[in-house]
């Protein structure tokens, strides 16, 4: 009896050596990285998604060996719950503690957005969607969310011209909210930053005058040299209680009615009375018509001081500029209706 016990205990011990064994190769293989070849994958992690449903999609890509293993080191180390939704790239070369920790970290891809200076709120909603960053709808619907934008120190009816042009990193789990919010605030960053709060308080103006003549300036330079001179040329048509009689906020008021983006304006377009026709108004129109980059903000707030109330566009990029009604319509028949 005796060595038929002993032989019992040492079959037990050797079936527990085995099992711990191979639970110890079988952890050591599973915490390996899955390829040392395979390239990144990108893993997308919805909102509300288990810890489970997370390593069977891990699993699937290929990312990582074992949804079991990946499992058990999370238990462990007390992160089941930790892990951030987002999208993230993840290699087959990595070890499984190194993915954990990426997830862990909420260190999702970053996507390089470029906002050119001079876009609209609805150019910037196109690219942002064109980028899966977005929705179009849902942008557009935030920026015309008026608590939203007093939130934001924004007491006007929409966003345009507080989107500041700028290259951005955002990620594809950032709200339509969240992405505004951040060009919202580098504008301000930039507005405040820069003085340009006390200087339009010294010239007499505000925030908002500031920007909508800012965003004429843009769309009408297109060189950076002339935008001081044609803030020049606004602020004395300005003075002197004449129209702005500015072609791009025509065209705006055309866009923001009909939604459609004319390249060519007709006489019935500028005849039309719109809250952003300069041609039928007298002064600003309702607000910016674009978001302006730093040199138009700086050209109105620093404008060039000159007698000129007039411009044309000579065709290559420049313009003529006047002082007189008469010297104008001369630039006009040389420039534009000859050719």
């Amino acid at each position: 009896m005796h060595f038929r016990g002993k032989l019992i205990f040492l079959t037990l011990v050797y079936a527990i050596y085995l099992a711990a064994f191979g639970a110890f190769a079988w952890w050591h293989q599973a915490m390996m990285p899955a390829s040392r070849t395979a390239k990144p994958v990108i893993v997308k992690i919805a909102n509300g998604s288990s810890f489970k449903m997370i390593a069977a999609e891990l699993q699937k890509k290929g990312v990582i060996r074992s949804k079991d293993a990946f499992y058990v080191l999370a238990w462990l180390g007390k992160r089941l719950s930790d892990i951030k939704a987002g999208e993230y790239k993840l290699s087959p070369a990595m070890s499984p503690d190194e993915i954990l920790d990426i997830l862990v970290s909420g260190k999702v891809v970053q996507h390089l957005i470029t906002i050119p200076e001079g876009y609209n709120m609805f150019q910037i909603a196109s690219l942002l969607d064109r980028a899966g960053l977005a929705k179009k709808k849902a942008f557009l619907e935030v920026c015309t969310d008026k608590n939203f934008l007093s939130e934001e120190g924004i007491h006007e009816d929409s966003a345009e011209g507080f989107l500041f042009p700028e290259s951005y990193y955002l990620t594809k789990n950032s709200s339509s909210r969240e992405i505004a919010a951040t060009f919202i605030k580098q504008f301000m960053y930039i507005w405040k930053s820069n003085g340009f709060d006390k200087r339009a308080a010294e010239m007499g103006s505000n925030m908002h005058e500031i920007v909508t003549l800012a965003s004429i300036v843009e769309l009408e330079a297109a060189v950076a040299r002339e935008k001081p001179l044609i803030a020049g040329v606004f602020w004395n048509r300005i003075k002197l209680k004449m129209p702005l009689q500015a072609d791009p906020t025509v065209k705006y008021g055309v866009m923001v009615e009909k939604r459609i983006n004319r390249k060519r304006l007709t006489w019935k377009d500028l005849r039309k009375s719109t809250p952003y026709n300069t041609y039928t108004l007298k002064g600003l129109p309702k607000g910016p018509i674009c978001n302006p980059g730093i040199d138009s903000l700086q050209a109105i707030l620093y404008p060039k001081d000159t007698r000129y109330l007039f411009f044309v566009s000579k065709g290559n990029r420049t313009h003529y500029f006047s002082r007189t009604l008469k010297e104008h319509n001369r630039a006009v028949d040389k420039y534009i209706r000859h050719k």
